[in-house]
């Protein structure tokens, strides 16, 4: 089970009120709720390995550098050196080391590379796994990972992670007529205005669909343009056409690496907490109360 931390701390935070509190009067809502999370998947889905995947850099430069606006609505602050700062909530910022210390302290495999989204993170970790894979994330960018053949799945947090929708390649088809390759392509080409990503204009959901499944995938699409007998409308033809350039650059941005450069770790879901002195101090320090009892009581299992 691979997590997308971020995703899930949001959820958490945005879900859980933030009158929930350390013993100081600091809000821990995202901590606890992203610690009632983990209990609760850990509980229903019982997996082997779990790994929580970090933003080590939210938005990489070898990404905005082929497309500039990528994400460029959500810096807060420019830095020369490093990520630019993403803009966050005051009252999340903080709590963000204190889930990176509970985690280590628990003995979760926590994992996060330079230069890299946790999407990269779990891409490359859900390509070199040999048995089933599932990925919890909020975010349906992962839907390009889905992979019947290989067991990959993405759980999609419809009420806290109590409810799931589990995406397989039917529901993808059902819902977008792709399969989990397809989906980075229609993304490409319908856009994301939450990533910062222009799409092609005129080319909506709808109609990317469609063309994915009469020319297969973008470079069919593309070879289409080119030939004069295709099916192609002019509007579209057009579009495309004056696309170009985006479309060149934009499948290396938006589909997610495959080789990142993995530091060593043990995956394996831990039965208790590796460091159980400093978890207490922690537990102590941030109020964690009940939500860290639960968790240990189900992976004590």
């Amino acid at each position: 089970m691979l997590l997308d931390s971020a995703s899930l701390y949001f959820r958490a935070y945005f879900g859980v009120p933030d009158s929930v509190r350390a013993p100081d009067g600091t809000p821990v809502n995202a901590v606890r709720g992203l610690l009632d999370f983990i209990a609760r998947l850990v509980q229903d889905r019982r997996p082997d390995d779990l790994v929580a995947c970090m933003d080590a850099d939210w938005r990489p430069a070898w990404r905005v550098e082929l497309i500039p606006s990528y994400k460029a609505h959500r810096v807060a602050e420019e830095t020369e050196v490093g990520p630019d700062e993403e803009e966050v909530p005051d009252t999340l910022s903080p709590q963000v080391p204190v889930i990176e210390a509970v985690l280590d302290a628990l003995g979760i495999a926590r994992v996060g590379v330079a230069g890299y989204e946790a999407d990269d993170v779990i891409g490359t970790l859900a390509g070199r796994a040999a048995g089933p894979v599932d990925i919890v994330t909020g975010d349906r960018d992962l839907y390009q990972l889905v992979d019947d053949a290989r067991g990959v799945r993405v759980l999609y947090p419809l009420k806290g992670v109590g409810t799931l929708q589990v995406t397989d390649e039917a529901w993808l088809r059902g819902k977008y007529g792709v399969g989990g390759p397809g989906y980075a392509d229609l993304a490409l080409l319908r856009g994301d205005p939450s990533d910062g990503l222009p799409g092609v204009p005129g080319i909506g959901e709808k109609t990317a669909a469609k063309l994915l499944d009469t020319y297969g995938d973008l470079a069919g699409i593309m070879a289409a343009v080119d030939d004069p007998a295709s099916k192609l409308t002019p509007a579209q033809r057009r579009r495309l056409d004056e696309a170009r350039d985006y479309v060149a650059v934009a499948p290396k941005v938006v589909r997610v690496a495959g080789d990142v450069p993995l530091p060593e770790f043990d995956p394996a879901l831990p039965s208790g907490p590796r460091d159980p002195a400093g978890l207490e101090r922690l537990a102590e320090r941030w109020g964690l109360g009940g939500s860290l009892d639960r968790l240990l009581v189900t992976l004590r299992g």
